[in-house]
């Protein structure tokens, strides 16, 4: 384990060094059969060399294609206008060949999946070496060879040169992106474009990747501009901060002085949609209704207006520019900071979630009632999942995966349960068991009150108990079937149960209204809404047979963060309202913290901490816990800047060979801190799930044999 501190104060005045990429009055536009999509407008900013640009905006809003603009990666239909230098060489114009020079070389980028970025049939060490050979042609083979190794030590990949063999497809999701970042750096470029780098990755690894991009910016002296959707990022990494919306920046400013006193009612609604990991959820998140809009033809006035709270009619009048923000104090002296708003003077001085009209959370009658004195909707007692792995070819027994290992837990009425963990370490794999509904020997669900018997008993769950539970999936656009109308989609779990067409459209009707959908969106298919509406749906589908319990598999890590907001405070409401019951598997502990009731912490199968949220999260006792929590950044630079990040080195062990003892040893932080009598334990013993203390009446329950070891090492997770 390392820990880093991000400094990401500003610069002081005079000490500016010099523009490495200048871009001034940008356009992009693409033909279409709609028309001409003028889809960046105005963008203009100077990159210093060191400095770190942050980029945030909703998808649509430009941000990708302002970067591939300055890479010259955009298709050929592409009309390109205004200027672009790299260390005041001109970049519009290029040929491809004449911008092969730049690429790779001047300037890289870092893309959003490395799997699709790294070609597949070449060796991780072949891509690496060409990129360093491409532009250092007098090189030998060695050279090279030497200095791939060299790079994939910087990025911190064991046996550097042994994993020059290997293919992309033989390494981790977080170990591809760190090729990817170690062929970025591979000619010590001015400028590194990272286009969402973080977004498919763990939260640890996440981590570790943000920690190689400041590896990356001192090794090479490079600035770097961060695209992205996550504040946290840009909170704790950048010195600048650009706002965009409908292809045009609409705020500007360092990142400390925007996140303090966001100035324009877009950017406040960003703020207020996010959920903090390390503040008490008592606010229902900011929504920022309707959609962007369309770039075929851009409105007149201000393009926010449509969806803003303080729009008045001077707001329609024309686009407002970008205007400096009022400062505190007379003398107005500050950090640069522009906003596009007309009414900026009034903007500056408001609190977003007045705004937004954000209002406190309510909690309903059940969810005052005690914990104990609840009905328990869902009892789940060791269930396990093991799978064997043979040779297609020689029909042999290779190994067994122990998938899920022996987890229990119960979900009482109107809370939600959270299971959190690096992929692979169970979490999907417990859902789909739960709703399989076909226990293993040994393992016990009971739904209700009633006990589920496996296929090997005499009884199966009756389609009365699996209507008791549905399920919310990740992706809506995969879930929903494009053939069928919203009124078909909604109708089709009735149906199955036998329901009469007159009961169907009385409840497909009541089902649109609780989930904030209108009548007339019955007769439309999928395609035809946003990725919000589209889950919206979704849990409206899983809402259609009055369930006691849903499953909800990171049902709003595929959604922009304006809709997220919409989605959780809508499963917050019908939690609330109707009583209902989740067991949710989420990657954002920030969105766990902000539902949830309780929360598991999965690793390897088992369960290595189980409590209620609130006491996991300002006391976690396992250091993997801990990990995961300090992996998360906060949306907020003054909290980022003191907090030290726990980076959790390595990956998670192949489920097949699984460490004898405590299985996160090889990992952890406290082990080898611990004197060699008391790692023994750890080395032979695997931890029991207990009580700290031995205390039932606290309800949190860790595996770790050293538990009380980790009060010294709190302070480095939230504080």
């Amino acid at each position: 384990m390392s820990t880093s501190s991000v400094d990401a104060a500003p610069r002081p005045p005079g000490e500016q060094s010099e523009v490495v990429l200048s871009v001034r009055d940008l356009n992009v536009r693409f033909p279409s059969e709609a028309g001409t999509v003028h889809a960046v407008r105005g963008m203009d900013f100077d990159l210093r060399a060191g400095q770190v640009l942050g980029i945030v905006g909703e998808s649509g809003s430009g941000k990708s294609v302002t970067s591939m603009a300055i890479m010259g990666l955009l298709p050929q239909n592409a009309r390109i206008d205004g200027e672009i230098r790299l260390g005041g060489e001109s970049l519009l114009g290029l040929s491809d060949k004449e911008m092969s020079r730049h690429r790779g070389n001047t300037i890289s980028m870092v893309f959003q999946d490395p799997l699709s970025s790294l070609t597949p049939v070449l060796s991780v060490g072949q891509q690496i070496t060409d990129a360093i050979g491409n532009h250092n042609p007098q090189m030998t083979r060695e050279q090279k060879e030497a200095r791939a190794a060299e790079l994939l030590d910087k990025v911190g990949i064991p046996s550097p040169a042994e994993r020059l063999k290997n293919f992309p497809h033989e390494f981790s999701g977080g170990m591809r992106q760190r090729v990817m970042i170690a062929i970025a750096m591979a000619n010590d470029p001015a400028v590194i474009i990272c286009d969402e780098p973080t977004t498919a990755l763990d939260v640890t690894v996440q981590a570790q990747v943000l920690e190689l991009l400041k590896v990356a910016q001192r090794e090479t002296g490079a600035a770097i501009i961060m695209i992205t959707h996550d504040l946290g990022v840009v909170a704790g990494l950048a010195d600048d901060l650009i706002v965009m919306y409908a292809g045009r920046p609409v705020e500007k400013g360092t990142t400390r002085e925007v996140f303090a006193r966001p100035s324009m009612p877009y950017t406040m609604g960003l703020l207020a949609a996010v959920p903090r990991l390390d503040v008490h959820a008592e606010h229902a998140l900011a929504t920022i209704p309707g959609r962007p809009p369309n770039l075929t033809d851009p409105p007149s006035g201000c393009p926010f207006a449509p969806r803003c709270p303080m729009a008045t009619g001077l707001c329609e009048e024309g686009e407002p520019v970008l205007r400096p923000v009022p400062m505190p104090g007379a003398d107005g002296v500050g950090p640069v900071h522009s906003a596009a708003c007309v009414r900026l003077e009034e903007t500056h001085l408001s609190d977003p979630r007045v705004v937004y009209g954000v209002e406190k959370v309510a909690p309903s009658a059940i969810e005052l009632t005690p914990r104990e004195s609840r009905r328990t909707v869902l009892e789940v007692g060791h269930l396990s999942r093991r799978f064997e792995l043979r040779s297609r070819l020689l029909k042999r027994r290779l190994g067994t995966i122990q998938a899920v290992d022996d987890v229990s837990f119960e979900v009482r009425e109107a809370e939600c349960f959270s299971i959190v963990g690096e992929s692979g370490s169970g979490k999907s794999t417990t859902l789909l068991e739960i709703m399989e509904l076909d226990p293993p020997e040994g393992s016990t669900i009971h739904l209700a009150g009633t006990e589920i018997h496996g296929s090997k008993k005499k009884h199966r769950a009756s389609k009365e108990q699996r209507a008791g539970i549905q399920m919310v999936f990740q992706d809506p656009t995969g879930a929903l079937s494009p053939r069928q109308t919203v009124y078909e989609l909604l109708a089709e779990p009735m149906q199955a149960q036998g329901w009469k067409p007159e009961r169907i459209t009385a409840r497909v009707f009541e089902l649109v209204e609780i989930v904030g959908l209108q009548p007339d969106h019955l007769d439309r298919f999928p395609n035809a809404f946003s990725g919000g509406q589209r889950q919206r749906i979704g849990i409206a589908r899983a809402l259609a047979l009055d369930p006691e319990i849903i499953v909800l598999d990171e049902p709003v890590s595929a959604l922009d963060v304006s809709i997220q907001a919409g989605v959780i405070n809508l499963l917050q409401r019908l939690k609330s309202e109707l009583g209902l019951s989740y067991v949710m598997v989420a990657h954002d502990l920030s969105v766990v913290r902000h539902i949830s009731d309780r929360v598991a912490v999965m690793y390897l199968g088992r369960l290595v901490e189980i409590g209620d949220v609130e006491q996991i999260y300002e006391n976690p006792r396992h250091p993997y816990t801990q990990a995961l929590l300090a992996a998360i950044p906060v949306p907020d630079p003054e909290v980022e800047t003191r907090r030290k990040h726990l980076v959790l080195e390595g990956d998670l062990p192949s489920p097949t060979d699984v460490p004898v003892g405590c299985s996160f040893r090889p990992r952890c932080p406290l082990y080898v801190m611990l004197p060699k009598d008391r790692q023994t334990v750890c080395e032979e013993v695997e931890p029991e799930l207990e009580h700290l203390d031995g205390r039932a009446d606290v309800d949190q329950r860790v595996a770790c044999h050293h538990p009380t070891d980790l009060l010294g090492v709190k302070q480095t997770s939230l504080s």
